[in-house]
């Protein structure tokens, strides 16, 4: 049963949508660990607003290390969700943002967001 403000996962024909081949589900699967780390839904987050330098990142971001940090824009950029931008500059500058492919991740994630807030008493430590 659905909350009434929870959007059904059912078609208009009231089937539940399912991967079609095993190929499909392999992709799912790699996508879902990939966005679904430690790290990455909280990097787009932080880039949702607009283009953010390598140090405020790191410095909005509590508990990541310069590493990770760096590890996992790699990563999202690999993907096509984030672009990177240097600038020829002294000191250096470099500014990430969200793709459009990147941008397209924010509805999802907002509603899986809005989700786990409603249900916090429900999931336990």
């Amino acid at each position: 049963m659905t909350d009434a403000h929870e959007p059904a996962l059912a078609t208009a024909d009231g089937s539940v949508p399912r991967c079609a081949t095993a190929e499909d589900r392999d992709a799912v699967g790699r996508l879902f660990r990939r966005v679904g780390d430690r790290w990455s839904l909280v990097v787009i987050a932080r880039l949702r607003d607009g283009p953010v330098r390598f140090t405020t990142l790191l410095r909005g971001i509590d508990g990541i290390s310069h590493r990770l940090l760096t590890v996992t824009l790699n990563r999202l950029a690999d993907d096509g969700l984030v672009s990177r931008q240097a600038f020829a500059e002294v000191p250096p500058r470099v500014e990430y943002a969200l793709t459009e492919r990147g941008v397209s991740l924010l509805g999802p994630v907002g509603e899986l967001a809005a989700w786990a807030e409603r249900r916090t008493e429900d999931v336990s430590d």
